[in-house]
């Protein structure tokens, strides 16, 4: 019995609106003339080779006879035969690009009338193993709405079985593999969203929410990672009020700007949090975090600096402690912006095993602003040469900004703007800054 080839249909993959045309180098395009995404194996290896067609038909009065088809470029299409599913995954390997499936195959016993489910069951199992590969349904001339229903369900196109023609069933599967390679890229597209939408929920989750409830204090932080398209940085900062009054804030930098360095950061200044809450503070602190760092830090070279604050429940005093951190900067009226002292500045941690990490006592007074940042703030190049900003240039830069009146968010938003157009451009280091103002 003769394998059958559509003769009304013209261009079946065509009628149905989800074909492609060609690109004048004989690449598939899309609509809009665009080149289209390489995908697996499987359909890309059909721009490249001859095609070939798995024909999956279980006719008992031997081999079907299939007409002489050809490709596009006029080589012909080579053609596989399998009597059963059994066969045909045997047969189906990464170099075929279409199977040709009857409808028919292993239909319900004689008297039986079938469902629709019943019907395309055999179709159901095709797709199932061949989740790559373009299928082509066949069905008798009169069965219009099963082939329909095939398509709804997976398949590329139907062919009506009892209809020959080799030049339609060569166009029929050159458009079916084009039409899987357009579906496999479109929902590559969509799972590609999905997966960078899932990525942007996680991460804002991860970012820090200041715990300032009851506080006095004004807190404003900008964040800006170096990773492109990221929304979190190896860079870390937290903000917290124990029952006390005592407000604990922290800023960190774990070497590196992967996500493993982020997922390290996120750990850190979850324990530190949770650490601070506890009552931990100054070397004990560091010391337990070092030992997170330790535990948790994919590779022994890995380390990350610190900087803790605890500011008194009146607000005039605070303890510092650095951990190969730079030193916050300071500004009150009638004094200018300045550093607090580095003196008393400990190792990074996870350097040094046993390291200590002194507490220094700072003054502060009765108004204040203070600043905590990473070193992605001052290590940004200032113009074309060599030369970076540094903490004298940012000194001087905030300096100049609380002169012109700013502070919090507009402070940061135009610090974090001049650091970038000094740099010509993004800055490659993540960047994390917070500020603290204190007015009576």
């Amino acid at each position: 019995m003769p394998v059958p080839v559509p003769r009304q249909r013209e261009i079946p993959a065509v009628e149905s609106g989800q074909a492609q045309t060609a690109s004048p180098d004989g690449g598939p395009s899309t609509d809009s003339g665009r080149q289209a995404p390489r995908q697996d194996a499987t359909v890309d290896n059909a721009a490249h080779a001859n095609l070939t067609l798995l024909l999956i038909e279980d006719d008992p009065a031997g081999s079907p006879i299939v007409p002489e088809l050809l490709d596009q470029a006029g080589k012909p299409i080579r053609i596989r035969t399998a009597r059963n599913l059994t066969e045909a995954e045997r047969l189906l390997t990464d170099d075929v690009h279409c199977i040709l499936l009857d409808l028919d195959l292993a239909l319900p016993a004689p008297g039986r009338v079938p469902d629709t489910e019943d019907e395309l069951a055999v179709l159901k199992h095709v797709l199932q193993i061949a989740p790559r590969h373009a299928v082509l349904a066949l069905t008798a001339s009169g069965d219009a709405e099963r082939g329909a229903e095939a398509v709804r369900v997976g398949a590329q196109d139907y062919l009506f079985r009892d209809e020959l023609d080799g030049r339609l069933l060569s166009r029929a599967i050159r458009y079916a593999v084009e039409r899987k390679r357009s579906d496999t890229a479109e929902r590559r597209l969509a799972e590609g969203k999905l997966r960078a939408q899932e990525n942007a929920r996680l991460e804002r989750g991860l970012l820090p929410t200041p715990l300032l409830e009851g506080s006095s204090l004004r807190f404003a932080a900008r964040y800006r990672p170096g990773r492109s398209r990221a929304l979190l940085g190896g860079d870390f900062y937290d903000v917290v009020r124990t029952p006390d009054g005592t407000v604990h804030a922290m800023i960190g930098d774990v070497c590196g700007h992967g996500p493993d360095e982020a997922a390290l950061g996120v750990e850190l200044r979850i324990a530190w949090r949770a650490l601070t809450l506890a009552g931990l503070c100054g070397d004990e602190l560091l010391n337990t975090l070092q030992q997170v760092l330790e535990h948790e830090r994919a590779d022994d070279e890995i380390f990350a600096t610190l900087c803790t604050v605890d500011i008194a429940p009146d607000g005039r005093r605070a303890g510092l402690c650095l951990a190969g951190h730079p030193s916050p900067l300071v500004a009150s009226p009638g004094r200018p912006a300045r550093l607090l002292p580095y003196d008393f500045n400990g190792p990074a941690l996870g350097l040094l095993p046993g390291a200590r990490w002194p507490r220094m006592q700072v003054e502060l007074g009765a108004e204040w602003s203070l600043m905590l940042y990473t070193d992605g703030l001052i290590e940004g190049r200032v113009g074309e040469g060599r030369e970076r900003l540094g903490q004298d240039g940012m000194v001087e830069m905030i300096r100049r900004r609380l002169a012109a009146g700013l502070r919090g968010e507009e402070l940061l938003q135009a610090a974090v703007t001049e650091v970038r157009d000094l740099n010509g451009g993004e800055l490659t280091d993540d960047v994390a800054v917070l500020v603290l103002d204190r007015v009576p």
